[in-house]
């Protein structure tokens, strides 16, 4: 695209070092700045509500949707700089951050929700109660309309010093609204399934549910770079397989993994009889359909280069990971 957030100026790279180790770096620098956005909007907020949604978005979660706003930026503000991972504690960042804290905000609204009791009733997330538990039914459902306001707010906001397109913020706008009607959608038909699915429709619900906001993600960072026609279809092949292996890792957790490792209650797909990737398929091939699908999300970086090893390395986080 034509427009770009500002001309990045990356200080050098990080070492090579293990993904996770990233992560735990990333997330420490994104908590920080969540915590400053919300204490920017949320002061004249009735204490209750805003306690909720702080408890909602803040101390936990892996924080991929943010990563890969990251991920999709570096890669195509300066995709001739290295394959290595990006230094979030760059001031090159600074304008991207809206959209990292944005997407994540939509994603705490959508666990919110999801968590009521009128749609999946859990009482657990990321190792504590679900919001409508500690609080009540009423205010979880506000908190979630906050989450999602803001998210919106947040991305037509003016940072001084790192002036952001306008061209940019629509962009991110529509992909941000796009990936939300998608999630939605993606929900109904989860919730409402006409009969057992298919291994195909089940892979259009989660392409939905859960695809849609990763999609948006990576684009929402790429559109902030500069991204032309040719990369654009990569990380589009890319995104499209990765959002359903994470699925499949999610299915696969809920049937093998405890309270403990997963931080909610496991085996809810079996106990609920809703369909999954280890319903419809058996848990052996549902693994191997895993390592199939991150496969072909690896095969669509191939055009990208070295530039895309911090992607590479994401896709094998979400292959491995056990939480």
């Amino acid at each position: 695209m034509s427009d770009c957030l500002v001309t990045p100026i990356m200080k050098a790279p990080l070492p090579a070092i293990p993904f996770t180790q990233w992560q735990a770096t990333f997330r420490d620098v994104f908590e920080q700045r969540l915590i400053e956005a919300l204490d920017a909007r949320l002061a004249d907020m009735p204490p209750r509500l805003s306690d909720a949604v702080r408890y909602a978005v803040l101390d936990g979660g892996k924080r991929l949707r943010p990563m890969l706003v990251m991920l999709g930026y570096a890669l195509t503000a300066n995709p001739d700089i290295s394959g290595a991972l990006p230094d979030p504690t760059d001031e090159a960042f600074t304008a991207v951050w809206p959209a990292a804290i944005a997407i994540e905000l939509i994603h705490g609204y959508s666990l919110v929700h999801d968590d009521l009791p009128a749609m999946d009733d859990d009482d657990l997330r990321r190792g504590k109660p679900t919001v409508h538990r500690a609080f009540d039914e009423a205010t979880a459902i506000l908190a979630g309309d906050v989450l999602q306001t803001l998210a919106f707010d947040l991305l037509l906001q003016e940072i001084p010093d790192h002036p952001v397109a306008a061209s940019v913020q629509l962009a991110w706008t529509r992909l941000l609204a796009r990936g939300s009607v998608d999630m939605v959608s993606g929900q109904q038909l989860d919730l409402n399934p006409s009969t057992t699915p298919s291994e195909q429709e089940l892979g259009h619900m989660h392409g939905l549910k859960t695809g849609a906001l990763l999609r948006s993600a990576l684009l929402m960072g790429a559109a902030a770079g500069r991204s032309d026609i040719t990369v654009h279809a990569s990380l589009e092949a890319f995104i499209a397989p990765l959002g359903l292996a994470f699925q499949i890792q999610d299915d696969i957790l809920d049937e093998t993994g405890t309270v403990a490792q997963l931080g909610k209650t496991p085996g809810k797909d079996a106990a609920q009889a809703k369909s999954s990737y280890v319903t419809v398929l058996g848990l052996e091939r549902a693994r191997q359909r895993l390592t199939e699908t991150i496969d072909v999300a690896l095969a669509a970086l191939v055009p990208l280069g070295n530039a895309a090893d911090p992607l590479r390395a994401c896709a094998h986080f979400v292959l491995t990971r056990n939480h």
